[in-house]
């Protein structure tokens, strides 16, 4: 595997305290997961046609007011580490 030296230089000068490694490690799995979910969209299209705006929109609306009650737990405190979300 060759790595652009000027690329690898800026990521060790961010990455010093986990490590070149850990952040390569994070990377792959990043664009693995990436490309997993691309050939889910794929499939999922092929099986119920492409996706409307307005079905988008919907999505968009629901994952905001999903992250707000999230935040919403967070703040009040009621949402601690290993309860349910």
């Amino acid at each position: 595997m060759t790595i652009p030296e000027d690329l690898l230089e800026e990521i060790r000068a961010d990455v010093a305290e986990r490590g070149l490694s850990a952040y390569v490690a994070e990377a792959l799995r990043f664009k693995r997961d990436r490309d997993q979910l691309l050939e889910l969209v794929d499939w999922l299209q092929e099986e119920h046609g492409t996706v409307t705006e307005d079905e988008r929109a919907a999505a968009l609306d629901e994952l905001e007011d999903l992250d707000a009650e999230h935040e919403r737990r967070r703040a009040s405190g009621r949402h601690k580490a290993g309860e349910a979300a």
